[in-house]
Order: structure tokens, then C-alpha cells, then sequence
């Protein structure tokens, strides 16, 4: 089935002139009421400003200087995540430290005004520079250059999270974060995903917020590595007696899930794409995960629907700037419907989004493009006097 698809191609108020218009799906429409929290998705982390030189025919020589067809700039890091979760349709609350040079003004912008994140816990620090990654695409790879420091100790995480329905967190071996015990204590339902350990340790009780997720999503390899396990799929149902629901991403496979509640599993095989750069793929993943999963869709759907926007994702440039949106999903469904010798079972995979998606983008003159190229060429393009 992998290649059953045709590869379709409140805090500072300040302006860029890049408003972005608000999202026509709300995926938890049906489930929203009065007395709901504020947010959907709450999340913290390092915000860089991503630099992205595209076309490139080889990596850079040593000793030669590069030209690059193409280049985009867009914020990076967490806003990676928050991005991919706005575009969804979630309301996304966004808690970070941003530089007070004009990267950071720019960074904070695009995320507000541009993507719609609420910032009300962000804020701006004086005299801290923000950071920067620099990013080279090319033969599907990328070669990345980053420089940052550590914001100043006095500005963490607010001590008390606002009010999600969900919360996104990046666990770190050996270290707890305090406002996630305090997230779940308040009924939030914590999304969490792990970096590569270089302790090389890889031991579950050095995760010690584990127990306060509902959801764990790692790749094979750390899978099997956290629990001994020679195989992904067993690695999975071994992280259910740490976390209810343990995700697996598979790569090329696609992805396996768990959940001990209800004694499910699920596996769907990857969209076969050709990918052009993979940054910020499994944040769009997470994102999509966690949509399906505030909307209380099947296991297996969940699992669809994230690989799918991931595989949109690396169909793109960029890392925030590849996340996709409604449209460009109700884009890829009419394609693959229309190509002839679609294989009808792996059709039907995907036949859920036709309830999701009734009234997007009908065929009409202000329909949206796809794909939809949101790069900007210049920090401060455009903006407004």
C-alpha cells in the first residue's frame, strides 16, 4: 500500500502583513462546549529563526562558495510543533523566550499574526539574541548549521500552565519538567515525544514524566532501545505499562499504536512520496496525532491522518513553513481520487476525511492552490510601515 498514491507534489502586539486567514475546518467542532478550556494544544520550548536555502545541486565544497535557487525563512524549533497544530485548527497557546533583535520581533510575528498562537505566556528578553539555524537542502538530505545560547535562568515555562485540553511535551532523560505534572494534575491530556538519548543510558525511569502523559510517541529506535526489544511492534506493547497509549513511528513502514485502555492496536503503512526535506516531519505527525485524538477518531484513523499530513510535510521545504493545512489535505484527496488504477483499499484508508471535509475548498476561483508555497524570501518582506 505504500505505493498505491500518485505523489502529489496577549503579550507584545506587533504586525508583519502576513496575516493568514482562519482555518474553515475546526476538527473539534462537534465536541466543544461552554465551559471548555481556553486552548487546545499548550506547549513550551526554544523557538530559532530557520533559515532555508533550497536548490542546491550537491552539498557545499570546502572552499567554493554555494549558490541556492531558492530560500525561505520561517520560526523553527517548537514553533515547528505549534505551527503544524494552528494549521490544524487547534487553538494553540505557545510559551517561549524570544530574542529582543529583529529575528526574534520577525519570529514572533509569523507565529502570532501570521499562524494565529496565542503568546499571552511568551515572552521577549532583553539583550538575548535569538537563535538560528541555517539549513541546506538538497538530494533529499539536509545539512544544518545552529547558533544559540541559553536563555537567561530567570525566564522558564510560567509556573503554572494555562488551561489545554492537551499539552505537547519533549521529555528529557534525567531531567523533569515541573509544569507538566502540574498540566496533567489539571485534567490536560500530555502528548509526549523524546530526543535521542547521548547517555546512551536509555533507561524508562530517567523519564520520570512519563507518568503523567496519557501518550508516547517515539521512533523504532529509541522504542526498542528504552524497552530491550528486538522488534518495534513489541516495543509498543511493552511501553503500555509505563503510558496508556505508546506510538511508534515506523519511517518508510509507517506507524504501529497501543492503547492499554482498550486493549486496541493499529498499524497503517506510509504514503509513498518523494520527499524533498524531512525537517519538522515528525512534528506534523504529533500534530496530527494529537488532532485526530482531541477528536476522538478510531486508532487507526489517527494514525492515517498523521502520516499523512507528514507525508505532505516533506513534500515542502522547511520546517514550520512545510506544515500543512486543511487545504492542501482536501487538495491531495481530490488528486488521488482522480488518478486512475488507485488501489480502492488503500482509498478507502483515507475515506474518513470526507466527513471531515464536506464544505473546504470547493471548486471555485478563490480555491487555494496546492501545493501551498508559504516561504518568505525576506525577513521583514513586506512588512507594513
Amino acid at each position: 500500500m505504500t505505493a498505491s498514491y500518485a505523489s502529489v507534489g496577549e503579550g507584545h502586539h506587533r504586525h508583519t502583513g502576513q496575516n493568514r486567514p482562519a482555518a474553515r475546518v475546526d476538527p473539534l467542532a462537534a465536541r466543544r462546549a461552554p465551559d471548555d478550556p481556553p486552548w487546545d494544544v499548550y506547549l513550551t520550548g526554544d523557538v530559532f529563526l530557520d533559515i532555508v536555502f533550497t536548490g542546491l545541486d550537491s552539498a557545499p565544497v570546502r572552499g567554493t562558495e554555494s549558490w541556492a535557487r531558492g530560500m525561505g525563512s520561517s520560526p523553527g524549533g517548537v514553533a515547528n510543533m505549534a505551527t503544524a497544530l494552528a494549521r490544524l485548527g487547534l487553538r494553540t497557546s505557545l510559551a517561549a523566550a524570544f530574542g529582543d533583535d529583529h529575528y526574534g520581533e520577525y519570529c514572533w510575528d509569523a507565529l502570532e499574526h501570521g499562524e494565529g498562537i496565542d503568546l499571552s505566556t511568551s515572552r521577549t528578553v532583553p539583550g538575548w539574541h535569538s537563535s538560528v539555524t541555517v539549513s541546506m537542502a538538497y538530494e533529499g538530505e539536509r545539512t544544518m548549521v545552529s547558533h544559540g545560547h541559553e536563555p537567561p535562568p530567570e525566564e522558564p515555562a510560567p509556573e503554572f500552565p494555562p488551561h489545554a485540553r492537551a499539552a505537547v511535551a519533549s521529555l528529557t532523560p534525567g531531567r523533569g519538567a515541573p509544569w507538566i505534572a502540574q498540566a496533567a494534575g489539571r485534567g490536560t491530556r500530555v502528548f509526549a515525544d523524546v530526543g535521542w538519548d547521548d547517555t546512551g543510558a536509555w533507561d524508562l525511569a530517567g523519564l520520570t514524566d512519563l507518568e503523567h502523559c496519557e501518550a508516547f510517541l517515539p521512533n523504532a529506535e529509541e522504542a526498542m532501545r528504552y524497552t530491550g526489544a528486538t522488534c518495534p511492534r513489541a516495543a509498543a506493547h511493552a511501553l503500555t505499562a509505563h503510558v496508556p497509549l505508546a506510538v511508534v513511528t515506523l519511517g518508510a513502514e509507517g506507524a504501529y499504536a497501543v492503547d492499554r485502555r482498550t486493549g486496541e492496536s493499529a498499524e497503517v503503512p506510509a504514503i509513498a512520496v518523494e520527499a524533498l526535506d524531512p525537517t519538522g516531519a515528525g512534528d506534523v505527525f504529533v500534530a496530527g496525532f494529537v488532532t485526530g485524538t482531541l477528536a476522538d477518531w478510531p486508532l487507526a484513523d489517527r494514525l492515517a491522518f498523521a502520516g499523512l499530513t507528514a507525508a505532505l510535510s516533506v513534500q515542502e521545504f522547511g520546517g514550520s513553513l512545510s506544515a500543512p493545512g486543511w487545504s492542501e489535505i482536501a487538495a491531495w484527496w481530490r488528486k488521488v481520487q482522480s488518478v486512475p488504477g488507485q488501489d480502492p483499499e488503500a482509498l478507502h484508508r483515507y475515506a474518513f476525511l470526507e466527513r471531515l471535509l464536506p464544505t473546504l475548498l470547493p471548486e471555485t476561483e478563490d480555491a487555494a492552490p496546492w501545493p501551498l508555497r508559504r516561504a518568505v524570501p525576506t525577513i521583514g518582506f513586506g512588512r507594513s510601515a
